[in-house]
């Protein structure tokens, strides 16, 4: 962040606006998993951006829709689809991945919180579940990869395949009765495909 009063404000021009836009999406990920969902402001982003908030506002119609896109690219860059070879090498992969946020106190407190504004704001739980969309569609894009390979039968339920990945993870999760432990990802992943009739599994 700037200290000198004559540094130039970012305004999201034609020359500097990849870089405004990406500083934006970085400071807002970084206050909310820092402040919460709430405490965000736009003004507070874009302090912390060093750029105007008609910028902002040229780019994201609301708070929930920048939030959200934020979060979108921060996930997709710390998970990015995996592609073993198998089917059970990718879902293990995705889910020891997914696991790994156990060991970020920050990120586990975010999630709840994004989690139970969904609940309570039906604006913001338009977004969160396009988000949540585009995860589902990682693990959909797998199974049906596993399904052209054969190692899954083509009558396998794949949307209620993808929700039991992630009922799991986000059970535990919410309620905090069993850890989120990475390195049960494998044990995981082959009691799913054993329910599936998988053909290989690893």
């Amino acid at each position: 962040m700037p200290t000198g009063e004559t540094h130039t404000r970012r305004t999201g021009g034609r020359i500097r606006s990849q870089d405004a836009h990406h500083a934006v999406l970085t400071a807002a990920i970084e206050l909310v998993e820092e402040l919460g969902y709430q405490a965000v402001t736009i003004e507070r982003i874009a302090a912390r951006a060093d750029v105007a908030k008609s910028t902002i506002y040229r780019w994201w119609k609301s708070k929930a829709v920048l939030v959200m896109d934020a979060y979108r690219t921060a996930v997709e860059q710390r998970m990015p689809e995996p592609d073993t070879g198998s089917l059970a090498g990718d879902l293990t992969a995705f889910a020891t991945a997914l696991y790994g946020v156990s060991e970020h106190s920050l990120r586990m407190r975010t999630l709840r919180g994004l989690m139970a504004e969904a609940q309570l704001d039906p604006a913001f739980a338009e977004h969160f579940r396009e988000w949540v969309e585009t995860r589902r569609a990682v693990v959909l894009a797998l199974f049906d990869r596993g399904v052209r390979r054969g190692e899954i039968p083509p009558t396998a339920d794949l949307e209620a395949a993808t929700d039991q990945f992630f009922g799991l993870f986000w059970y535990r999760l919410l309620v905090g009765h069993q850890p989120l432990d990475p390195g049960q990802a494998p044990a995981h992943i082959d009691q799913l495909l054993h329910g599936l009739g998988a053909r290989h599994s690893q």
